[in-house]
């Protein structure tokens, strides 16, 4: 008597459906600031990310940026920060319209 069992040749070719994973998280702690800096950094094994805030937004600014915040990351934390961040740029623009970074381009001239 043979213990085999014939499977559905579709069967085979399914994937396991992923199930979405909800990890909690604690933020109690956490310290929101604004920075309208950011500045990319690294070396071959890691990316650092300084952010701070600009006092003078248009034009070179005449006094150093201050940097208050520092992350370090690997690069496969960074590829799903960039991931994590490009979707979500991507669902705003879709309600509000594309965002121009290129601030010469968004100024008004004053008539």
């Amino acid at each position: 008597m043979s213990s085999e069992v014939e499977q559905d040749p579709a069967q085979e070719t399914q994937r396991p459906q992923q199930q979405a994973v909800q990890v909690q998280v604690k933020d109690e702690d956490a310290i929101a600031l604004y920075a309208n800096f950011c500045r990319v950094t690294g070396s071959p094994e890691e990316l650092i990310v300084d952010f701070g805030l600009n006092p003078q937004p248009v034009g070179i600014p005449k006094d150093p940026i201050h940097v208050k915040q520092r992350i370090i990351m690997n690069f496969y934390t960074a590829k799903r920060l960039l991931a994590a961040l490009q979707m979500s740029v991507q669902r705003h623009e879709a309600v509000f319209g594309v965002l121009e970074t290129d601030i010469q381009k968004r100024l008004r001239v004053q008539q």
